[in-house]
């Protein structure tokens, strides 16, 4: 396969469905879409309004699956919300780290070309059209084409089409918002009226272009669908479609699957030697640069110019790959020269231009820090791809094993003062185990004048010890041979010292 732009999608799986787009050989952005996701950006429901909190100025409404969705009240201006009134409202933020979908009032419906906003009268044109000349035709098309008591958005694949083409979306709206009409006449609330188009069928109406030059498929079933699709948006010069039947998955063919944990790493290491560390908080997101390996071949001004340079562009990758949105603060390094400063803030603004996400950049701070805020188009592949750490519970961190000896040995005591045993047998995760056998077992038998037998616990949590049973040296003992011969407890770390 050549190098370009590229739409490869991994369909084998429903339960997970992944579509990627490369450009030039490179992962430049992951989707990923999950069967049992609910209340998805787009979707249009029938709600019933569950409680409304006068003090937020923000009502929770019952969509009829999954968690109660948010509505901004300032979103619902001249409407009348109130508990068990019924409204149609279209998601327009997933549910997202244990927060509910956010819904609006004001319903969009997406086309191709076109987007036809519901009980809205203007017209806009995508700010991605940046020829002034192209942005006047195209708006008088789209006001010649306008339906009564609708609104148009002109989307950015608009332009240089024709108005024929323009009509055709209208049409296929218009219809689209007529059934709409119908289901939410004649089903109760609170229900699904209607979903967007699956993952695969979004991508290619929001990216396919002249610029992508190849659609890969791992699955047969979906190609004629595709190419149908991709034939009548591009009837003279359309990208190839092909279907990848390889043994080894498609993800990894490509290096795909490669490229994905690299995104879910924290250090991001650049080709010059130089390296990020992206920090994702609930507040925002953190961005470190740090020279690493790179010494530059000038002096110190130019080495920490390039390696910032250097980090713009990736940092703009890396926060469209990784599907941040909202606060982003970088931490780049200081430079003294202000017109090293001002190159940087070009540098930013120029990769920043062609991301579909709106971003905004808010100069050096006094603490040289540079602020940008990006547009939250979906959930973030972290959040997507994993979940908290069952070891530290999400913290990032674990006690040290020193510290949890401590833990054990205030335990120890406590138990020890209360009862008159010989002996206690524990079980205790291995690496507790490990710690206190090598540096604290002897001590505490000679401290408590105990003995203690230990047996290790693999599907313990890290840290974690239980008090198996106590009694005199020989019922222990006796225990401990016991356990030596059952699972899932593999081995004995170690006994008491004669």
């Amino acid at each position: 396969m050549t190098l370009g732009r590229k739409i490869v999608a991994n369909l084998r799986d429903p339960e997970e469905v992944r579509v990627a787009i490369l450009e030039d050989g490179r992962l430049a952005e992951l989707l990923v879409e999950h069967m049992w996701e609910r209340q998805r950006a787009g979707e249009i429901y029938k709600a019933r309004v569950d409680s409304v909190l006068g003090g937020m100025q923000s009502a929770f409404l019952n969509l009829g699956d999954g968690r109660n969705a948010f509505l901004h009240l300032a979103d619902a201006r001249g409407m009348e919300v109130r508990p068990n009134t019924e409204m149609l409202v279209q998601v327009v933020k997933a549910a997202r780290k244990g927060k509910g979908a956010r819904v609006s009032p004001r319903l969009a419906l997406p086309g191709r070309h076109l987007v036809l906003v519901p009980g809205g009268h203007d017209i806009g044109v995508s700010r991605r059209i940046a020829d002034d000349r192209e942005r006047r035709r195209l708006r008088k098309m789209a006001r010649d084409l306008r339906p009564e008591g609708f609104g148009l958005i002109v989307r950015t694949v608009s332009e240089g089409v024709g108005e024929g083409e323009l009509g055709t979306d209208v049409e296929e709206l218009l219809a689209l918002w007529r059934e709409i009409e119908h289901q939410s006449r004649v089903q109760p609330a609170p229900c699904l009226l209607y979903r967007d188009l699956g993952l695969l069928g979004k991508v290619l109406r929001d990216e396919l272009n002249d610029a992508v030059d190849e659609i890969v498929l791992d699955s047969s079933e979906d190609e004629e669908r595709i190419r149908g699709y991709v034939t009548r948006c591009f009837p003279s010069s359309s990208p190839e479609v092909s279907v990848y039947s390889g043994v080894t998955p498609l993800f990894d063919y490509l290096g795909i699957e490669r490229e994905i944990s690299a995104a879910l790493d924290r250090k991001v290491w650049l080709p010059s030697g130089a390296y990020l560390v992206v920090e994702q908080t609930e507040a925002l997101t953190v961005i470190d640069v740090n020279t690493g390996k790179f010494v530059g071949d000038v002096d110190l001004r130019h080495t920490v110019l390039d390696t910032n340079l250097e980090a713009a562009g990736e940092i703009a990758r890396q926060l469209r790959l990784r599907g941040i949105g909202g606060i982003v603060v970088v931490d780049f390094i200081d430079m003294d020269h202000a017109q090293d400063r001002k190159a940087l803030l070009d540098r930013l603004e120029e990769v920043f231009r062609s991301d579909r996400c709106r971003a905004k950049i808010f100069g050096v701070t006094e603490l040289g820090l540079v602020e940008i805020t990006r547009k939250r188009a979906r959930v973030d592949l972290r959040t997507a791809l994993t979940r908290g750490c069952p070891e530290c519970g999400g913290a990032g961190w674990v006690m040290k094993e020193e510290s949890l000896a401590l833990v054990l040995k205030r335990f120890l005591r406590k138990v020890c003062h209360s009862g008159r045993a010989e002996a206690y047998l524990l079980e205790v995760h291995p690496a507790l185990g490990t710690y206190v056998m090598e540096n604290c077992l002897g001590l505490w038998e000679e401290e408590f004048g105990r003995r203690f037998f230990l047996v290790k616990a693999p599907e313990f949590a890290w840290g974690k010890f239980r008090l198996d049973a106590q009694g005199t040296l020989g019922q222990m003992e006796h225990r401990l041979q016991v356990w030596k011969t059952r699972e899932p407890f593999s081995g004995v770390l170690g006994t008491a010292i004669p």
